[in-house]
């Protein structure tokens, strides 16, 4: 899938400015999304994902400053690179939220939603201001097409458990880590739980005809994905056998 997984959002809300880092690729889309969030009057802002460590992206960002903390989705590079740098040049702390926990700092009000799946530290955040509210979802929810699944850190069955929980966020914008920001958290989360569950029914369908290895579950399965993203595809695959494996363990399935 290479489509978004629900209609785009026409207009961001009030409170939140897209940076885009210069970091396009296959598994980055058009570059990594850094937030700025701050609400009316609010002299300081709230950095989500500084990007990669790329001095020209991060001076842009630091324009925002004063910064009153940073914020995570997950520890990924092309995420989390250039935190050291963008704390040298703003002096501003990295923040942990625990799952549930809020924080009100620039004029919004920030609720983390721990979201484990793509990795296992990923973590979405609810924010709302100025009566707006919308889910930043890293790469657990991606503006165009699907994200991976990266064994051995992530796990398949965590990952439909946060999509689960995710598709009760009806009617809230999605603010993803990478690609356009998407009108509906909840019908997107719902179009990527399909969309997973198609895929795992054809992996499992494809291993019981006699494939056994990661890499010819690929061929067969993701035929239809550029093969520059079959690495990727893998990391998916190899999350999907482990899955399978774990809620029902054929004896002909090969350890990944």
């Amino acid at each position: 899938m290479t489509t978004p997984a629900a209609a785009l959002l026409e207009q961001l809300p009030s409170w939140a400015t897209l940076l885009r880092a210069p970091n396009r690729g296959p598994m980055t889309l058009d570059g990594t999304n850094t937030w700025v969030l701050r609400g009316t009057g609010a002299e300081e802002t709230v950095i989500v994902d500084p990007g990669p460590d790329n001095a020209d992206h991060l001076a842009i960002v630091a324009e925002h400053r004063p910064v009153a903390g940073i914020l995570l989705t997950h520890a990924h590079p092309d995420h989390a690179e250039g935190v050291a740098s963008f704390q040298a040049m703003t002096g501003a702390e990295l923040r942990a939220l625990a799952d549930g926990e809020q924080w009100y700092a620039a004029g919004v009000t920030v609720t983390a939603i721990v979201t484990p799946g793509h990795t296992a530290d990923s973590v979405s955040y609810l924010v709302e201001a100025s009566g707006q509210r919308a889910m930043l979802t890293g790469d657990t929810i991606l503006g165009r097409g699907t994200t991976v699944v990266a064994w051995p850190d992530g796990d398949l069955g965590a990952y439909l458990s946060s999509l689960e929980r995710l598709a009760t966020f009806d009617g809230i914008p999605a603010l993803p880590g990478h690609g356009p920001a998407l009108a509906d958290c909840g019908v997107a989360a719902r179009y990527y739980l399909s969309h997973r569950r198609a895929r795992l029914e054809q992996v499992r369908a494809v291993v019981a005809s006699g494939v056994r290895t990661p890499a010819d579950v690929v061929a067969a399965v993701y035929a239809d994905v550029d093969r520059s993203l079959w690495p990727a595809a893998e990391w998916s695959v190899r999350a999907q056998l482990a899955y399978l494996e774990s809620v029902d363990p054929p004896p002909w399935l090969e350890q990944p």
